[in-house]
């Protein structure tokens, strides 16, 4: 990381299961959320680039049914999990905004 910069706790790594809930975290000045896709953590600013709202419909709830895509709740606009592009809906085309995070194995870490 570069000097000058802080890192701060996000969740735990086994808090984030394979197409489960994500968890919702500030940084940078704003709402984010991490989710784990693929064996990876993602993580993204919870913001529709449609809208500005937020994305998830419950608290941490993100994915579709099936655990798959990213779902806007006010528009079901389909993002895919693993880049943040927009799959269907009208912000087709465009991408979430990503933010860095690493996942230690026991904790996942964003960048402040």
């Amino acid at each position: 990381m570069n000097a000058g910069r802080r890192s701060a706790r996000v969740a735990s790594s086994s808090s984030l299961v394979e197409g489960g809930r994500g968890v919702r975290f500030e940084s940078g000045g704003g709402l984010c959320f991490a989710l784990r896709v693929e064996g990876r953590v993602v993580a993204y600013r919870n913001e529709c680039p449609h809208t500005g709202g937020e994305l998830d419909w419950n608290e941490g709830d993100f994915l579709d049914a099936e655990g798959r895509l990213i779902v806007c709740a006010t528009h079901g606009a389909l993002f895919e999990p693993s880049s943040g592009r927009c799959v269907s809906g009208p912000c087709r085309g465009a991408s979430l905004e990503p933010v860095a995070v690493r996942d230690d194995g026991e904790s996942v870490v964003a960048a402040e």
